[in-house]
């Protein structure tokens, strides 16, 4: 096990230093750059120039690249030139409103999702797994954004139950700080409920047709045994699968979520990075929130070989 953790950890190393390069380019090749937000559109090409050159913007991009690459592997991944504090600090600062946000969504969606995607498959061609199947397409369809402005409209304007926008931190008390991410959780855990109870639905189809279902009900197991002990654990591993893709979308893409409901998390450090062109900040963050996918999808690897002991880590 640890042996395949560690070769599951040197494999991320590839990727993030793709990752790196690709983004790097990508803000190196944005037009304008810090020099102009900072001294604005009024400053002259000689004003500019300069101030490039104290940043050390006007270096080959190969050597500005090792240079932030090499700092980055020393805890070192620059500085931000609006916040007056490192990239780090920021991240740090900015990222556990996103993972509260996070956490709260996905147990809204598993709640709905796993018992929806259970039940539909096992009333499969009845009203309840039509029904079941209709609403999770709309979910899926419907835009984030769409639904964000009516669940704010509805539980926030009409019925004044919930704040529409705002962050309270945890420190200030666990009820306030649930309840300001009640309505942007509901909008994030209600697309993400759609997609997790297809896929329990097709797993869990999958398996409560085979042999080994049909064994258990003719022994005279209890129809629960069959349908969770045999039959979710079976599905077990595609379940987790569609889940650590859900939380890991979750952390990395809530910049519309967090913008319209004004969670001060790392969608909107990134929103206002980029408005400023505060490229050390984009690219942390970037960096930052590949190495949670991958950490994510390397956590769910690992618990495959705890749900189904069948699946040997490690082994070809």
């Amino acid at each position: 096990m640890l042996s395949y953790i560690l070769k599951r950890i040197f494999s991320l190393l590839p990727t993030l230093f793709i990752v790196s390069i690709v983004v790097f380019l990508v803000v190196y090749m944005i037009p304008g750059g810090p020099a102009t937000a900072i001294l604005g559109m009024e400053a002259t090409a000689e004003e500019l120039a300069a101030l490039n050159a104290e940043l050390g913007f006007d270096r080959p991009f190969l050597v500005q690249y090792a240079d932030w690459f090499g700092g980055v592997f020393q805890g070192d991944w620059g500085q931000s030139y609006f916040l007056d504090m490192s990239v780090l600090d920021a991240i740090g600062e900015y990222f556990w409103p996103t993972f509260s946000l996070a956490i709260y969504a996905e147990l809204i969606s598993l709640l709905l999702s796993v018992p929806l995607g259970i039940l539909a498959a096992y009333k499969r061609g009845t009203l309840v797994d039509t029904a079941t199947v209709s609403v999770s397409l709309l979910g899926i369809a419907l835009p984030g954004f769409l639904l964000s402005m009516f669940l704010m409209l509805f539980f926030g304007v009409t019925l004044k139950w919930l704040p529409v926008a705002g962050y309270v931190e945890l420190s200030k008390g666990f009820f306030e700080h649930v309840r300001y991410l009640t309505l942007p959780a509901l909008s994030l855990g209600l697309v993400q409920a759609a997609y997790i109870t297809r896929m329990t639905r097709s797993s869990m189809l999958d398996v409560l047709y085979m042999n080994y279902i049909r064994t258990a009900r003719a022994k005279g197991l209890k129809e629960a045994a069959v349908v969770f002990v045999y039959g979710l654990k079976n599905a077990a591993p595609t379940v987790l699968t569609v889940i650590g893709q859900s939380f890991g979308s979750l952390v990395t893409g809530t910049i519309v979520t967090e913008s319209i409901f004004n969670i001060p998390g790392l969608g909107m450090l990134t929103m206002s990075a980029i408005t400023r062109r505060d490229v050390f900040v984009i690219q942390g963050v970037v960096l930052f929130v590949t190495l949670i996918y991958v950490l994510v999808n390397l956590l769910v690897d690992i618990l495959y070989g705890f749900v189904d002991p069948r699946i040997q880590l490690g082994r070809k």
